[in-house]
């Protein structure tokens, strides 16, 4: 990123914090289209979409090199099966049933792949119809069970991915996926984890997504205060069940062709539905531009949470506890797993201003080769966001009363050490 650049898009992020996301309405719901790759720069999707969290779709030139592009999709643009069960037969994968609603999703089930593509087969050969319901492979980590396999390159675009930095440093997790189904197969209303972003892309086949600007879902929750389970369901015209759905926005609708990349920002609710038998790669991430939605979502999680088992305050002594206990099990993380988040970016970033780029910054998919493209300032930039979050965190009164001994470094000297390092490296 160059410095002029840099310095833009941190006064826009200083003068619009994510309250003002849920005012934000794209005219006419027109989503722009980046068709060419050599015009379109990192600072480009920096400071036109990152920022005022824009959505926008991404052309199939961006994809053309991919080898699943080239591999796992037949002449005629069709999944190719027989290669896929050569590669990953003897995997097993998450498949969901579209035609059950559990607990607000589809219910899953671990399957054979060699399994679900005999399923798919028989499917399309039925007229896409079984009797074991509409079945869709999701949520699939193929990126790390085959490491080794020749899929998809991330695009630079998205090369500051906080969540996939974190959880590959501490070999957990990751929130790379791979989705296949037929067409019909689809995923009810949601915001993705954390409201982070995403970005998906069709290997083969079509999409129609429906996206909802943050804020816009307020308007669509029932007279409890619970989102549609599917939000073209005609229920939603009964005021006496959705009071407020006549206040809302229509839809920004994309549909996604093969090879494209649509990007959802962060904190849109949205559906989705493949209009034919499509693949597609799905990162969910954070970066600096966001790190404060995601904090906020925190916050309101537990307020949740504690809502939820007040009457127990009093009984349970470690009742504070309790509720990140059970905000955990609920989002995947709690107040104390945030500042080990935090603490692992910011101290790859102090790495880097501090000793430089060393042999390890030419290595593909490490932190300090995404640092190393994306330049010095854009560390910077990630310290300043990491501390505004850390700062708020450090003050906020339900991580005062967790037991922060264990936390290394203590957040004050953390705090020091990241400020020490910017205003160094500002020099």
């Amino acid at each position: 990123m160059d410095r002029a650049t840099f310095a833009c898009s941190t006064a826009f992020y200083r003068d619009h914090n994510s309250s003002s996301q849920g005012a934000f309405c794209l005219p006419g719901g027109h989503v722009d289209f980046i068709e060419k790759v050599d015009s379109f720069t990192y600072s480009d999707f920096f400071r036109d979409y990152l920022i005022p969290n824009h959505p926008c779709i991404f052309s199939a030139k961006f994809t053309e090199d991919w080898g699943s592009r080239r591999n796992w999709v037949t002449w005629d643009g069709k999944p190719n099966f027989d290669h896929l069960l050569q590669k990953f037969g003897e995997a097993v994968v998450p498949v969901a049933n579209c035609d059950v609603k559990e607990y607000n999703s589809n219910p899953k089930e671990q399957l054979p792949f060699k399994e679900y593509i005999k399923y798919w087969k028989e499917y399309i050969k039925d007229g896409y119809r079984s009797s074991r319901g509409c079945l869709y492979l999701k949520d699939w980590h193929l990126s790390r069970a085959f490491p080794e396999q020749d899929v998809y390159t991330t695009p630079v675009y998205f090369s500051s991915d906080w969540l996939n930095e974190y959880w590959d440093a501490i070999a957990v997790d990751d929130y790379r996926f791979v989705y296949m189904g037929p067409k019909g197969s689809w995923t009810p209303f949601h915001a993705d984890v954390f409201r982070s972003y995403s970005w998906s892309a069709n290997i083969c086949g079509r999409k129609k997504w429906l996206l909802y600007p943050a804020g816009q879902e307020e308007y669509l929750k029932d007279r409890h205060g619970n989102l549609p389970f599917d939000v073209t369901s005609p229920n939603l015209k009964d005021r006496s069940v959705y009071p407020r759905y006549n206040q809302s926005q229509p839809p920004v609708e994309i549909v996604q062709e093969a090879g494209e990349i649509v990007f959802i920002p962060s904190g849109w609710h949205h559906q989705v539905y493949n209009l034919e038998d499509t693949i597609s790669i799905n990162h969910n991430w954070v970066n600096g531009c966001n790190v404060a939605v995601m904090w906020c979502f925190l916050q309101d999680e537990l307020a949740a949470v504690q809502r939820e088992i007040n009457e127990w305050k009093d009984p349970i002594d470690d009742w504070h506890l309790q509720c990140q206990l059970i905000m955990k099990s609920c989002t995947g993380i709690d107040y104390k797993e945030f500042y080990n988040f935090l603490k692992v970016i910011a101290e790859n970033r102090i790495s880097v201003l501090e000793k430089g780029l060393d042999d390890e910054a030419s290595a593909k998919n490490t932190p300090k080769a995404a640092i190393s493209t994306l330049g010095m300032l854009h560390a910077v930039f990630d310290l300043k966001r990491t501390v505004k979050v850390l700062t708020s965190l450090s003050a906020n009164e339900d991580f005062k009363k967790l037991d922060l001994a264990s936390l290394s470094p203590p957040p004050e000297v953390l705090l020091h050490h990241l400020k020490a390092a910017i205003d160094t490296a500002l020099l």
